[in-house]
């Protein structure tokens, strides 16, 4: 793996196509063209703005072939994203509301009520119980866009914090860097599993092929990440992955176990299963109550974060779950290269 992994892509990756008016000027802007910011759309969740978004997004992460790192702070451009912010954070308070008799322990204890049986909007279980390979394909490199900077959006939250949070935080995060092991960065982990299925390791290489759905879940890691004010709220979100990805990471596991893949694809999941048990009594018990413990006014915005993410990993679910049982592609791009056995694209 070691071969492999040294002829993987380093290079920030291009600019993505265009998917309206509003990403064409962002992309001509940083492609170095002069463009009058066009109307903004009304749909918050829908194509043009998330790519818009996320392209601004990814300024502070590996940026863009070809763009100036100084554009990571031009103020026009953070202007903008400010505007495009407003939108997707008022779309989401109005789709999420949050009663004053919420808590964050009720959001997480619900989170942890288990369906019995076959869930019929779960991906993990479809995938388990009757995806294909290529379903699996589909999943991962659309999953790519985050998994392959997986823990840094969070990383954003540790300098405000303070305390038995901070620490937590910190020990948590670790565990996702690879515990001061490269070789076990989860990041790099998954460009393994990616390898083993005949995918593109590349980072940013799906960006194309990935629906609004999959945009928007990893624009709402950066949105959350990225503002103090919203500190609360990533940590909520933080919790809600940690607390649902060891079941799931399990059905995953066996999905793969099912489908014949290789090693390295069945250990990602396998490596989270006992990994986040662990990280979810550390996050629930410390991370979270030691937040709250300093600042309880936070309550509410730990449970946004909480529901935010269950909304667009909803979304996203009913986006794949209905393209796969119509015997279609959730890809834009109406697929990808069909995997070669023994020779994953690298």
């Amino acid at each position: 793996m070691t071969d492999v992994r040294s002829r993987r892509e380093t290079r920030p990756p291009p600019l993505p196509h265009p998917r309206g008016s509003l990403s064409a000027a962002v992309v001509n802007t940083l492609r170095g063209a002069g463009q009058s910011l066009p109307q903004l759309p009304t749909d918050a969740y829908g194509d043009d703005l998330q790519l818009a978004l996320y392209v601004l997004y990814e300024l502070h992460y590996q940026g863009f072939d070809g763009v100036s790192d100084d554009r990571e702070w031009d103020p026009e451009l953070l202007t903008l994203r400010a505007m495009l912010e407003d939108l997707f954070l008022d779309a989401l308070r109005a789709d999420v509301p949050i009663d004053a008799s919420d808590t964050a322990e009720q959001a997480l204890n619900q989170l942890q009520c288990e369906p019995v049986g076959d869930d019929s909007g779960s991906v993990s279980h479809f995938l388990r119980n009757h995806g294909t390979l290529e379903h699996f394909r589909e999943y991962a490199a659309l999953r790519s866009l985050y998994h392959l900077k997986e823990a840094d959006p969070h990383a954003w939250v540790i300098p405000r914090l303070r305390g038995r949070a901070k620490a937590a935080m910190v020990a948590v995060e670790f565990d996702e860097f690879g515990a001061g092991r490269a070789d076990e960065i989860h990041a790099e982990l998954f460009a393994d599993l990616m390898a083993d299925l005949g995918l593109d390791t590349s980072y940013g290489h799906y960006l194309d092929a990935a629906p609004a759905e999959a945009l928007a879940t990893v624009n709402l890691m950066s949105l959350l990440g990225l503002h103090r004010a919203l500190r609360g709220a990533l940590v909520g979100h933080f919790a809600a992955v940690e607390v649902t990805s060891s079941p799931a990471s399990r059905r995953l596991a066996e999905a793969l176990e099912r489908m014949g893949a290789g090693p390295s694809a069945i250990r990602f999941y396998t490596e989270h299963v006992e990994a986040d048990a662990v990280h979810e009594q550390v996050v629930r018990h410390e991370v979270v109550a030691g937040l709250l413990a300093s600042e309880p006014w936070l309550d509410a915005d730990v449970v946004f974060g909480i529901r935010a993410t269950g909304h667009q990993e909803d979304r996203l679910a009913a986006r794949l779950l209905g393209a796969w049982r119509a015997g279609s592609t959730a890809l834009r791009t109406g697929g990808i290269a069909p995997a070669v056995a023994g020779r994953p694209v690298t």
